[in-house]
């Protein structure tokens, strides 16, 4: 006989598919493991992974609005870093996934 699952609702589970997209992109887990280091602004980004600033920005708009980073302002600045440590976690399994 087999188990009842306990399926997410629908909304969660797109939810999380759309999740998984963000990390679907190599720029955005370039920029992840860089503030896996230190929190940094766009400009200390762009120039230690060999991006423009513009393209940085987007992909951090990108993993702002997902919850993947979070953004402080000091004077006219914008420093960056994970949001929590769910992010780097993440991160951290698929490698250990991959290195396996």
């Amino acid at each position: 006989m087999s188990k009842e699952l306990d399926m997410p609702s629908d909304e969660l589970l797109i939810d999380l598919a759309d999740l998984y997209k963000v990390f679907g992109d190599y720029s955005r887990v370039r920029i992840m493991y860089i503030l896996l280091q230190e929190e940094l602004c766009v400009q200390d980004i762009a120039t230690s992974l060999d991006m423009t600033q513009s393209a940085v920005s987007h992909q951090l708009k990108i993993l702002k609005q997902n919850k993947l980073v979070h953004a402080r302002r000091e004077g006219k600045s914008i420093y960056y870093s994970l949001a929590d440590e769910h992010v780097s976690n993440i991160l951290d399994m698929g490698r250990e996934h991959l290195e396996e």
